[in-house]
């Protein structure tokens, strides 16, 4: 696990030394992701520079220090995360004649650049990763995401340079990045609580999305400086959507048994892999199915107790604390748990700007950073359960959309345009439920519009952003899988392509580390998803069961009653936090004449929602957070780029 970052020039023409002191700026900002070893690498005749920050998980000698360039010297290579089976195209490569100076998974992916090319290497790939490939017989430069986008990279127009990194903060480094608030950018993350790909919260500057490939040249970098907004030209080379309807249209076949056999031997072999490392290794485990599924399948293939952290929290009515605990007693794990207090909680709310930078608003934001704290004191690696629920109808949003959905099929037409025709008058009150709820859904073309309701925080999120026309996403799509499965395939498919990489994904990769700590999730191996997606729903619910195989798989391992418990989330509470110790934090940042000053946000719109819930109305502090945590960012962003030189 790393840290990248870099620059491309439209034209050659600064020297040598220049390149390589900007690029170890922009580098540098990223220590938290890499604190054991750093390196440049430039070629001014060519407008290009690299650097990286190492977090030594596998080869910790210097033989694994980047940037690395291939042996033949074609190319050069920034990289950040996991190859989990770079052991297998090890030997694939010395098969072909390869001889391999250290045992890295770095050294590993150069080595099959040069015998397979980019894009065949990339299919060949199991693992997280955000790649920086230079070129110098093409003279271009390749960035890449992993499938699932485990690994972020950010990349924009400084002027006339490209720029681009791990996290804005090495982006920010750069004297002329000067991109401004993109403000349709900024109504996703009213709706959504984040910004998903390919959008970030500046101008002239993007998310490369999941399983996507650029390669650009300094003729493509001097095209998109000169646009408004560049085109992006980001090309797939792992597509969920086409997967999703590839496996639906060669479903499972057999017996309860048969899939039950086949998920545990997927399963176990992709944990297996992600236990490789040359550091300690262990598990956040919050006692829900996913996380205590991946544990179990760890201690099963070790021969020690493995280390297992959770968090409680003092006086809370849904602490998992003690779920966790007894379920760690019996696979016997070495497990570390840590009871927290509200002040410990809300501790962490005055870093999470500096953390995440990019306005992110997901409150478990808050629990995610210390239990990453809590792992980070034994181990370098820790193991998480994401993916479940968005691969095994684990959500009990899925089955409300359902339900509203065959609802509205029941409403007379005539009906249903009246009832749609009065949708627009009831703005953000559909989000306190009731009829105005049932409205905002009367004119919905698919499951999509039902279920995008069901997720949206602001409904509608133009009226609040000064200047804002409003962004796209995912979640737009009437039907998200194009006519192929079920209403409930296609929540899934929506949530696995945009809130899980751009949501869950996100806060485990910015909590985790920012405290120099590899989260990996076996659950989101593709072998895992592709077969989860072949599976008829009545594998994933059943008798009101969710996640019905994977429950099965567990119980292989553990008693039925540590099985079968109620689910419970990973949250904040923010109400109360913003009824007592984080108010006279709001008042300040929602300040009417600060908003006023600012000129993001409408005044008339924010600013009687916080009276209104200061005076005891439900539902609007999830309105306000994410409005907050744009008010906390912003303040953030001008405080550091004040203090880049433009020298």
């Amino acid at each position: 696990m790393c840290g990248l970052a870099g620059m491309l020039l439209a034209a050659p023409g600064r020297e040598q030394a220049a390149l390589e002191q900007q690029a170890r700026r922009m580098g540098d900002a990223l220590l938290h992701r890499g604190p054991d070893d750093s390196g440049v690498w430039a070629d001014a005749a060519s407008g290009i520079a690299l650097a990286h920050r190492r977090l030594s998980i596998l080869d910790l000698s210097p033989l694994g220090h980047q940037p690395m360039a291939s042996d033949d010297g074609r190319y050069v290579l920034a990289y950040n995360g996991e190859v989990y089976n770079f052991a297998a195209l090890r030997r694939e490569l010395e098969g072909l004649g390869h001889v391999f100076r250290g045992h890295s998974d770095t050294e590993v992916l150069l080595a099959a650049f040069v015998a397979w090319g980019f894009d065949d290497t990339l299919q060949r790939a199991n693992g997280m990763f955000a790649i920086a490939l230079w070129d110098r017989a093409e003279q271009c430069l390749w960035l890449a995401r992993d499938r699932v986008g485990k690994k972020p990279l950010y990349y924009g127009w400084a002027g006339d340079t490209l720029v681009f990194g791990s996290e804005l903060k090495a982006l920010w480094q750069h004297p002329d990045f000067d991109n401004d608030i993109d403000r349709d950018a900024l109504t996703l993350l009213l709706r959504l609580d984040y910004i998903p790909a390919p959008h970030c919260i500046h101008e002239r500057c993007f998310k490369l999305m999941p399983g996507r490939v650029l390669r650009l040249d300094a003729a493509a970098v001097a095209a998109g400086a000169a646009a408004h907004r560049p085109d992006q030209q980001q090309l797939p080379f792992w597509n969920a959507r086409e997967r999703m309807q590839q496996a639906l249209a060669q479903p499972f076949l057999g017996s309860d048994e048969e899939a039950e056999n086949q998920l545990d031997t997927v399963l176990r072999d992709a944990v297996g892999l992600r236990m490789v490392a040359d550091v300690p290794v262990g598990v956040f485990l919050s006692g829900g199915t996913d996380s205590s599924v991946v544990a179990a399948l760890m201690q099963s293939q070790s021969s020690s107790p493995i280390h297992s952290f959770s968090i409680g929290f003092e006086g809370s009515d849904h602490d998992e604390a003690p779920l966790a605990k007894a379920l760690a007693g019996h696979l016997g794990t070495d497990h570390t748990e840590l009871y927290v207090s509200g002040a410990d909680a809300l501790a962490v709310v005055p870093d999470l700007p500096a953390m995440f930078d990019e306005p992110f608003a997901d409150a478990s934001q808050v629990p995610t950073a210390l239990v990453a704290k809590l792992a980070r004191s034994a181990v370098t690696v820790a193991l998480s359960g994401d993916g479940g629920d968005e691969l095994f109808f684990g959500y009990s949003r899925y089955q409300r959309a359902l339900r509203n959905w065959t609802m509205l099929g029941r409403v007379p037409a005539p009906l249903r345009r009246w009832m749609a025709a009065h949708a627009h008058t009831q703005g953000e009150s559909s989000r306190t439920g009731g009829l105005a709820a049932l409205l905002a859904e009367t004119g919905a073309r698919g499951i999509g519009d039902v279920y995008r309701n069901r997720i949206s925080r602001w409904r509608d999120p133009v009226a609040a952003v000064i200047g804002a026309r409003g962004a796209g996403s995912f979640y737009d799509l009437a039907d998200p899988l194009h006519g192929a499965g079920s209403p409930a395939d296609a929540m899934m498919l929506a949530d696995f392509s945009t809130y899980l990489p751009d949501d869950l994904l996100c806060k485990v990769d910015r909590t985790s580390m920012a405290v120099s700590l590899e989260a990996r999730a076996p659950l989101l191996d593709w072998r895992v998803a592709e077969f989860a997606w072949s599976l008829p729903l009545g594998m994933k619910q059943r008798d009101g069961v969710s996640k019905y195989l994977l429950k099965r798989v567990l119980g292989r391992y553990v008693p039925q009653d540590m099985v079968h418990r109620p689910k419970r989330g990973f949250g904040a509470p923010v109400s109360a936090w913003l009824k007592g110790d984080l108010r006279g934090w709001a008042d300040e940042l929602l300040d009417p004449a600060r908003l006023a000053a600012e000129g993001v946000f409408n005044v008339n719109a924010v600013a009687p929602l916080w009276a209104r819930f200061k005076n005891g109305e439900r539902k609007w502090h999830t309105h306000l957070w994410n409005v907050l945590m744009f008010q906390a960012w912003q303040a953030h962003w001008k405080q550091v780029r004040a203090g880049v030189s433009r020298a």
